[in-house]
């Protein structure tokens, strides 16, 4: 339809009626990107934002606003989280009733939801709901929701490098984590953007996934493990720290193929199969990404070492030695965890340049 206008529009004046603001989520960006912002005059009307919070009664300066219109729900506990107000556009998929069990599911029963339908209709309706019913009502498929936390509520706080205890682990042999210091290196050097695609390989209690998906809040974080029980753990503890990120249940590198390229790898557990997995990582790690390797042995490290050289990656290698302070009767002593080598490396055409340090 774009080209037919832009067709008429070297004999006549075109007109394109859409509702509201055209240039918020609306044709009118399109328009303007596609004919030229010269060609392109625009007549904007009060959008349904203007109107819902109108009808609600407050101010929606610096009020976060999420599109679900056409998109998927899938990502919207890590981006929302903590949020005093949030307001979020609906298509016939993300109704009202659909945003209520997803907010059930991940436990944010500290929000409640102004609904407003047909804004300026001669059947329009607005109200507050609670997530139950909400979840269960029918709306009309022209609306909008504007998430509000309550008075006093107030979710789990999250901060870079959680505990290691707040993370639910396999039992009885706990230890299947990234324990927090090297976790927090491993983040660092994945060099996280808001819309990184991630893949953590080995993922174990999934601490490295969730974290990377806060940070990656508008992106697409993997937690790839090969052992059931530790899947159900991942799951669990996405709920926990409202995560929502994809559990992918394989033996990396099977079921790589079918996972969008990464902006950044993570790689805490290779099943001893490190070579083959770091030939695959390497070509499909998109331009300017990074990969992590957290080897506990030299012979990992030199595997390691060797996979990345011969794939043409530059390297630097960090080795952490920790020591954490435990009471002994009345003073004080300090437990030295594992020695971790942190293995970072990137395409030598990057920023960083051709480097390999040890």
């Amino acid at each position: 339809m774009i080209g037919r206008i832009a067709e008429v529009m070297a004999e006549r004046r075109v007109v394109v009626l859409a509702s509201g603001d055209p240039l918020f989520y609306g044709i009118g960006r399109l328009l303007v990107r596609r004919l030229g912002g010269e060609r392109v005059e625009i007549l904007p009307h009060v959008s349904s934002l203007q109107l819902a919070f109108a009808r609600m009664g407050e101010s929606w300066q610096g009020v976060p606003v999420e599109s679900l219109h056409g998109r998927p729900l899938f990502g919207l506990a890590q981006r929302i989280d903590g949020q005093d107000m949030v307001a979020l556009l609906t298509d016939d998929q993300n109704t009202p009733g659909a945003i209520a069990n997803y907010l059930l599911r991940f436990g944010m029963t500290e929000y409640k939801a102004f609904v407003a339908e047909n804004l300026g209709g001669a059947d329009e309706r607005a109200g507050w709901w609670e997530l139950e019913p909400m979840a269960q009502a029918e709306f009309s498929p022209l609306n909008i929701v504007i998430l509000k936390r309550r008075e006093g509520a107030r979710s789990q706080p999250w901060f870079m490098g959680m505990d290691d205890d707040a993370f639910i682990q396999r039992k009885p042999d706990k230890g299947l984590i990234t324990k927090k210091e090297i976790r927090l290196l491993s983040l660092t050097e994945m060099r996280l953007q808001k819309e990184s695609v991630v893949w953590d390989i080995g993922a174990g209690s999934g601490s490295v996934a969730i974290e990377a998906a806060k940070c990656a809040t508008h992106g697409q974080v993997y937690a790839i493990e090969k052992n059931e029980a530790d899947i159900a753990n991942i799951e669990a503890n996405c709920i926990k720290f409202r995560a929502d990120i994809h559990a992918v249940h394989t033996k990396a590198p099977q079921g790589l193929d079918k996972l969008p390229d990464p902006d950044a790898i993570f790689i805490g557990g290779s099943g001893g199969e490190l070579s083959e997995l770091l030939t695959v990582c390497c070509s499909r790690l998109r331009t300017g990404g990074r990969l992590v390797i957290n080897a506990a042995t030299i012979e990992t490290l030199s595997t390691a070492l060797a996979g990345l050289e011969a794939a043409g990656m530059a390297v630097r290698v960090t080795l952490m030695q920790v020591s954490r302070s435990k009471p002994i009767l009345n003073m004080t002593r300090f437990a030295a965890l594992n020695p971790t080598y942190v293995i970072a490396a990137w395409r030598p055409d990057g920023e960083e340049g051709d480097v390999h340090e040890q």
